[in-house]
């Protein structure tokens, strides 16, 4: 019996990819010239440097503040603008307003976590992020009072998939890895990730066969990589969280 349905935050409850793309658009929309203009495909860009700079700090090569700063440098640079360190720091403060005015949770959230409440299990996050900031985004989006614990990857001192930070959640819920499932939409990082420290991992696949760059890990991009890593780590798919609440009672 599933007592803990723990939750991932950034693109499983909370749409943060919908909410780059909006966000940096504006931004640049606000900037004006020479932003937006010509080839570069500026979510495109924006995504990728996410993706890598925000490794870089959850491997602690970069503080949280040093990954914001090199994105907005090279962003700057690949529109021919040279940026010093504080105007970098200025120019990603004013895209987090634009990102933060974008932030909504997904249709099938709330209903989720009442469905899976309803069901008898408590919920819970797991975030590779620093406390202070994600708790900021389950704030703007009413969810503030609805967990009695969030883990941080910034508190913890390490990063999914560690197993370790998913044996301080169930620690702190006062379960066995064995009666807590994970929900994330990372297959690696959330998924395996959980499995690997006992829980029932699940992974929320939205996006169905058109995978987002870095959902399944670095080193497989493939669908049949995915449907292998998730075989091998007895991890169950999903395409909405519409799916969880069935997967409490088994």
């Amino acid at each position: 019996m599933i007592r803990l349905a723990l939750f991932d935050l950034d693109d499983t409850l909370l749409d943060h990819r919908g909410a780059v793309i909006r966000g940096i658009h504006a931004h640049v929309g606000a900037l004006g010239a020479p932003y937006g203009v010509g080839e570069v495909d500026v979510a495109a860009l924006w995504h990728e440097l996410e993706d890598a700079h925000y490794h870089r700090y959850l491997s602690g090569e970069l503080s949280f503040a040093e990954q914001r700063r090199t994105r907005a440098l090279e962003f700057a640079a690949a529109h021919g603008i040279v940026l010093d360190p504080d105007a970098a720091d200025a120019w990603y403060d004013d895209y987090f307003q634009h990102y933060r005015d974008s932030w909504e949770l997904f249709d099938d959230a709330l209903a989720c976590l009442d469905a899976v409440e309803q069901a008898g299990a408590r919920i819970g996050v797991i975030t590779n992020g620093e406390a202070g900031y994600q708790q900021v985004k389950l704030a703007q989006t009413g969810l503030e009072h609805r967990f009695a614990h969030v883990i941080a990857s910034g508190t913890v001192g390490v990063a999914k998939p560690d197993p370790r930070i998913f044996q301080v959640a169930c620690e702190a819920y006062g379960v066995s890895p064995a009666e807590a499932l994970y929900v994330g939409d990372r297959l690696i990082t959330d998924a395996a990730g959980a499995a690997s420290a006992g829980l029932t991992g699940v992974w929320l696949n939205r996006f169905g066969e058109e995978l987002p760059e870095g959902a399944i890990g670095h080193g497989h991009d493939s669908d049949a990589d995915a449907a292998a890593i998730a075989r091998e780590h007895g991890v169950t798919t999903i395409t909405s969280l519409a799916e969880l609440p069935a997967l409490i009672g088994r």
